[in-house]
């Protein structure tokens, strides 16, 4: 598949290398090159562009983009380049003031998602929540002694999470659909439950969720 993959921080890069490792073709897109150097020299089969050839290039894309700054990647990226296709919306929506006592503070309520944002900002893409709720360490090929952590997602469109649950397989995750897009209401949040050890308590160890049913 070809993937691209919007935004070169922590999460992109995790990403991209994944994927790249499981023979996709990849493309990352950034408005600062240099921050690729050195990613880029230890992953050469990699092409860089900016976020609008990124997402025409990409069959399925990635926005891994802080969340205050998606939807002027959005603007960036125009409609067109993302008509039909499945995105990977790994954001949180970060940003509404400082933590308290460990959780962060969002600029969304809980009658709002930044995916829905997006999705009205972009109603012809197939926008489909995932890796919003675990550190970028442990994204790629977890391994927890509790077995395979889960993946909650959720979209509008069921073809594009079939896709989605793909990837998740292929990086060693479940995949656990919560429904239409609606359930980033719930789904975003999980990123303050997982940030209060580090934010909280100083204590960064890995952990991600795991549904038994």
């Amino acid at each position: 598949m070809k993937i691209g993959v919007i935004g070169s921080g922590g999460v992109g890069q995790t990403l991209a290398s994944g994927f790249l490792k499981r023979g996709h073709a990849v493309t990352v897109g950034t408005r600062d090159p240099a921050k690729l150097k050195d990613w880029a020299a230890k992953n050469p089969g990699a092409k860089i562009a900016d976020f609008a050839q990124t997402a025409a290039f990409g069959e399925l894309v990635v926005l891994a983009v802080h969340g205050a700054a998606a939807l002027d990647a959005l603007k960036l990226i125009g409609a067109a380049p993302l008509a039909g296709k499945a995105v990977i919306d790994t954001t949180n929506p970060i940003g509404g003031g400082p933590p308290v006592n460990g959780v962060l503070s969002y600029f969304t309520s809980f009658s709002d998602s930044l995916m829905e944002r997006l999705q009205k900002a972009c109603p012809e893409a197939h926008f489909v929540k995932a890796f919003n709720s675990v550190g970028a360490g442990q994204m790629v090929d977890p391994q927890f002694a509790g077995g395979k952590p889960t993946m909650f997602i959720c979209g509008a469109n069921a073809d594009a999470k079939q896709v989605v649950t793909k990837l998740l397989d292929e990086f060693g995750w479940e995949t656990a659909d919560m429904g239409a897009v609606e359930a980033a209401r719930a789904i975003e949040p999980l990123c303050m439950l997982w940030c209060i050890p580090g934010v909280g308590k100083g204590d960064w160890s890995p952990h991600a969720f795991k549904l038994l049913r």
